[in-house]
């Protein structure tokens, strides 16, 4: 307000921006990724647990190497990324060569096995499962979370749990 009582327009009413947003355009309202997001419409329902699961049996279980590709091809965005606890693998071919690494290395019995339903709402899905092979079926343990958008999975989280 100015001293006659009405109220000022000019700085006061403008956003601040904070150092890191006047250092990077890309930051800016008009690009912020959340902002974006909760722009958009909702886009039809998405199926989390045939899609998880569809992954984990496709994708992380096939030792096709051309059956891998086609089913990431149809599950996942055109750019993917997967964060591991000690890697980010980017794009579709990453994460096929990975999953193909993991099945070769622990040897042909070796599975991928859901131990819950996925479950998921507003773009974030979940699914527990365990791996290993007949004799040793937990070997390993942990959940995927995925970020899910137009039906397909665009970020892939593999959070392991704690051995021992």
């Amino acid at each position: 307000m100015d001293r006659s009582g009405n109220r000022r327009r000019g700085a006061a009413h403008r956003p601040t921006l904070t150092r890191a947003t006047r250092r990077h355009p890309k930051h800016s309202k008009e690009n912020s990724p959340v902002l974006k997001h909760r722009s958009r419409r909702p886009s039809a329902p998405v199926d989390f647990d045939r899609l998880l699961q569809a992954n984990l049996r496709r994708v992380f279980n096939e030792r096709d190497a051309g059956l891998r590709a086609a089913a990431i091809a149809e599950l996942y965005v055109a750019d993917p990324i997967m964060y591991e606890p000690d890697a980010v693998i980017e794009g579709r071919e990453a994460i096929s060569a990975v999953a193909g690494k993991l099945l070769e290395q622990f040897g042909p019995d070796f599975r991928f096995t859901p131990q819950t339903d996925g479950v998921g709402h507003h773009g974030i899905g979940a699914l527990r499962w365990h791996a290993g092979a007949p004799s040793t079926p937990h070997m390993v343990t942990g959940t995927d979370v995925a970020e899910i958008v137009d039906g397909r999975i665009a970020r892939l989280w593999v959070l392991l749990n704690p051995t021992g």
